[in-house]
């Protein structure tokens, strides 16, 4: 075992009163429990969901005219500012 680890290793087991056997042990069994629960993959919606509905204001009907203003968009870009 490496320094490092070693020192993480006494810093956990004092801290906690305990063996590094114990904390050995602790730290196994969370690995292994992490790796049997099934890992669903990231979608944009989870990194936005807290702040979905959060805003007030702006056209009523914005969200179904996205696809319109999209179209928009492309046909007429803006001329960029020198």
């Amino acid at each position: 075992m490496d320094s490092e680890t070693e020192r993480l290793l006494d810093t956990l087991a004092r801290e906690r009163g305990s063996t590094k056997s114990e904390v050995v042990r602790e730290a196994v069994r969370l690995a292994a429990k992490q790796r049997r629960r099934p890992r669903r993959a990231k979608r944009p919606y989870d990194a936005f969901r807290g702040i979905l509905g959060s805003v007030r204001g702006g056209p009523p009907d914005l969200s179904e005219r996205t696809g319109e203003e999209f179209r928009r968009l492309l046909l007429h870009p803006r001329r960029k500012r020198a």
